[in-house]
Order: C-alpha cells, then sequence, then structure tokens
C-alpha cells in the first residue's frame, strides 16, 4: 500500500487566490488539505504579517521593505487590489486546527514573536506542537526557534544540497528537510528518511513533476495547486 503523502497549499492555495491571504488560506481549506504553507516577517511595529516577499511592490499597491512598515500602514495596503495583509493570528484564526500549519520564517527576528504566538496558542486555545512546523532558510532563525522551544518541530529549507541540509538538521533536532524540487532524487530522499527526517518538497505544480516525486515516496508535497497532488 503506498503511504499517505501530505497535500499541504503553498501561500494557500496560491494559483486559485492571491497568496498568502486568508481567502487563499480557505481556499486550500476547502480543497481538503493536509496542511498549509505560509510566510511570516516582523513589521516595523512588531507584529507578524503573513506576506512572502521582502517588498510591497510585487503584490500590493504599496512600495519598499515590508519590514519598514507599521502594521496599520500595511493594513491600508490591498493584495492585488483586492485582499488585506493578514498577520499570523488572522490566519491561525482562520486555519482553527482544520489542518497542519508550516510556518516559513522569511524576515528577520521571526523567531521569537512566532514561539510566543505559538505557545499562547497552545496555551490558550487548545493547539498542540503537532499542529506546527516552522521551517526557514535562515539558520539562525531556526536556531532561536530551537533555543527558545525545542519541542516545536522544525523543517531545514534548502534549495542548494539536501546532505547540507541534512547536516544542519542534526544541530537542531530537525524534524524534516524541505527541498526544492529540483534537488530531489529517490536517494537522497532515503538518505534523509533514514536519518529520521520527514522530506516535504517545493513546489511540485504539474501533474508529471508530482506522479514523479510520489514516487520517491516524499512525505509531503508542497504545491500551488494542492488539489492536483
Amino acid at each position: 500500500m503506498s503511504k499517505k503523502i501530505l497535500k499541504i497549499g503553498h501561500r494557500g492555495a496560491k494559483t486559485y487566490v492571491a497568496e498568502n491571504t486568508i481567502a487563499s488560506v480557505e481556499k486550500a481549506l476547502n480543497l481538503a488539505v493536509d496542511a498549509i504553507e505560509i510566510d511570516v516577517h516582523r513589521c516595523a511595529s512588531g507584529e507578524l504579517v503573513v506576506f512572502h516577499d521582502f517588498t510591497l511592490d510585487r503584490m500590493t499597491n504599496g512600495t519598499g521593505e515590508v519590514a519598514k512598515h507599521t502594521l496599520r500602514q500595511l493594513k491600508k495596503l490591498k493584495v492585488n487590489n483586492q485582499y488585506e495583509i493578514p498577520t499570523l493570528e488572522e490566519v491561525l484564526d482562520a486555519i482553527d486546527k482544520k489542518c497542519l500549519l508550516n510556518i516559513e520564517l522569511k524576515g528577520r527576528d521571526t523567531a521569537t514573536t512566532t514561539c510566543k504566538i505559538i505557545e499562547d496558542y497552545i496555551k490558550t486555545k487548545h493547539w498542540n506542537v503537532d499542529h506546527f512546523i516552522i521551517s526557514s532558510f535562515q539558520h539562525q532563525e531556526l536556531e532561536m526557534v530551537y533555543k527558545l522551544n525545542n519541542q516545536l518541530r522544525l523543517g531545514v529549507l534548502t534549495k542548494a544540497s539536501v546532505l547540507d541540509a541534512i547536516d544542519f538538521a542534526e544541530t537542531i533536532n530537525a524534524y524534516a528537510i524541505h527541498p526544492n524540487v529540483a534537488l530531489v532524487t529517490k536517494d537522497n530522499v532515503s538518505l534523509a528518511q533514514n536519518k529520521g527526517y520527514k522530506v516535504l518538497t517545493w513546489t511540485v505544480n504539474d501533474q508529471s513533476t508530482i506522479e514523479r516525486v510520489k514516487t520517491y515516496q516524499v512525505d509531503g508535497i508542497i504545491s500551488d495547486n494542492p488539489d492536483m497532488i
């Protein structure tokens, strides 16, 4: 019997609704995903906002760095002329434990506030550590999460080398390796799994690549159109 591969919506359901918006998260939930991947930045007033790019220009009617704007300023902007930039808490409330949440620490100084918010939701809203995966390309952010709460499940993102990611994963007792799909082979997937890591690959959008990585027995596939998995 083939194993269950997690169906993970990339920035919500990016193909169908503007990425990293509440509407995109809700669309992913409607597509019955197992998990949703989002990105967080810390804005100038300290809150965590859910947004991918370091600058506002591609996705909004604003311009300049996300981190240099306050939450009030960001809330005035529109994503694709239509949607608000959400906070991490707004996304958590929209998901409400209906699926797992993979939070990618995109910007600097995101680890501490992410841990604080997660701990708050575990304490007051009946979430638990298994509802979350915290991933990043930024080793210092993952190291900070590990220092603050070593119960949280960490994912090491890489677009360079699965072996390097495994080496780093060992230093923070990571849960998963998140390799770009261009890196994955049957051999390095099984190598990572034999060392105890889950393998969640991204961003896999066309049917033939989805079918190919399924044959590698990855643990999860992150896709803009998760209904195709």
